[in-house]
């Protein structure tokens, strides 16, 4: 078992860093272009194991994707009717990403697939995306009722719908967009809030026209997708990590370049600077329909806040460090409508309350939220990411503002997004120490 050891307090973190590219464009680039009609290549791409499950599945349905771990990747699209069936079973690991947006695609397919994943992913509920691909004629069988990995889908010929969401999910409506391509008629998605817009704007950029409006969503049969040249801006749920840990270490100046700034992603930018935080956009730009700029970050107190309602979709995944900088703020801060974070890669709620309660803070769990009483010092210990990447990266940063040493066991996770994490952390704050243990991570 890996653990990361950390020892605080860190000296400020100071320079210029890049984060990886971004996670969710990196699925959509690979699997659209694999879909369309010729060669789509990817540069910035997230190198990393979640979003290597989906060129792994695409290659096995016949897609040729060529490059990995090089500064280009390719893939060569079959065409929307071009897949063929997998010799296996599709293994899509601990992404949930993969194993969603491609269960829309398979839905459509004339052929029979197996979806599976590790033991994080097949206890996470599929029952939502289930429901509507029925719908719209595909044929699904599961675990536990149908509810759950691993996932049998028999496509075929697909029906247009209309589908009213009962939670805000871009996987959700990925999946059902994808589909939608396939149908007989359009297919339009109904959020009660708006979710990430990456594969609306992906798709347009393949060619193919998506009406948006306000909280509606649809997408018209697609008789083909031309290729596109991708370049992936930078991760904010990456660059989130270090936008926190430049906040609160003391004495701080640090500036993270090329981030993507779509607007249903930056949630979480706006509940720092409602704390106070000193966060400044520079270079603002467009890259591939998607807006990017600079953060330059300055070390200040940071005052509690109420978080909730429609800002939630906006900053699901940045909830883990939002309660680490929550914790070193002055005051209460609560969090509520979150309950989703019960089923991602571990019960996040569950997670970030017993385990930022092992360094000291006061947090209180809640069933769709945490409760957070601000301003306790911090104090090195033993904790857990619960085989979670953003709980482990969230530790990591609270460890830089506790005194002494912080140990995290089963940090290998960390590798599923963000494989650069640890050696991008030493390059700004030289205080982790990466180290393979076996047995007892509290020995």
């Amino acid at each position: 078992m890996e653990r990361l050891t950390i020892r605080g307090p860190a000296p400020p973190l100071t320079g210029r860093l890049r984060v990886p590219g971004d996670k969710s464009i990196t699925h959509r680039a690979i699997l659209l272009g694999a879909l369309a009609d010729g060669t789509t290549e990817i540069r910035g791409y997230l190198d990393a194991e979640d979003c290597w499950r989906t060129a792994a599945a695409c290659r096995a349905l016949g897609v040729g994707v060529e490059g990995w771990g090089s500064p280009l990747l390719r893939v060569h699209g079959k065409g929307l009717r071009g897949l063929r069936e997998a010799e296996g079973i599709l293994d899509a690991g601990n992404s949930g990403t993969t194993l969603r947006l491609l269960s829309g695609v398979l839905a459509a397919q004339p052929f029979l697939s197996i979806l599976t994943g590790d033991a994080s992913l097949t206890r996470r509920p599929m029952g939502r995306i289930i429901q509507p691909l029925r719908q719209m004629g595909a044929n699904f069988w599961g675990r536990a009722g149908d509810q759950y990995p691993p996932l049998a889908i028999r496509g075929g010929p697909l029906r247009g719908i209309r589908h009213e969401s009962p939670v805000a999910s871009a996987q959700l409506k990925s999946a059902l967009l994808l589909a939608g391509l396939y149908g007989d008629r359009p297919t339009t998605v109904v959020e009660p809030t708006p979710s990430r817009d990456h594969t609306e704007r992906m798709l347009r950029g393949f060619g193919h026209p998506v009406e948006v409006a306000g909280r509606t969503v649809t997408v018209a049969p697609a008789r083909g997708l031309a290729p596109l040249s991708v370049e992936v801006p930078g991760d904010f749920s990456s660059a989130a990590f270090f936008l926190v840990a430049a906040c609160l270490v003391p004495g701080s100046r640090l500036t993270i370049a090329g981030v993507g700034l779509n607007p249903t992603r930056t949630g979480l930018l706006e509940v720092l600077q409602a704390m106070g935080a000193a966060v400044e956009i520079r270079d603002s730009r467009e890259v591939c329909g998607e807006p990017v700029g600079d953060l330059a970050v300055t070390a200040g107190p940071l005052r509690g806040v109420s978080v909730e309602g429609a800002l939630i979709p906006r900053l699901i995944d940045e909830i883990p460090i939002l309660a680490v900088a929550a914790a070193s703020a002055e005051g209460e801060t609560e969090i509520r409508d979150a309950a989703e974070l019960r089923v991602k890669e571990s019960d996040r709620i569950a997670a970030l309350a017993g385990e930022l309660s092992r360094l000291g803070a006061n947090v209180a769990e809640r069933p769709d939220g945490l409760m957070i009483r601000g301003g306790r010092p911090l104090a090195g210990t033993c904790c857990s990411s619960r085989g979670d990447h953003r709980v482990a990266m969230a530790l990591a940063v609270a460890a830089l503002v506790a005194r002494g040493e912080t140990r995290i066991a089963d940090s290998g996770c960390i590798r599923t997004s963000f494989p650069d994490f640890v050696s991008l952390l030493r390059t700004v704050a030289p205080v982790a120490d990466p180290r393979v243990q076996s047995g007892d991570p509290d020995a």
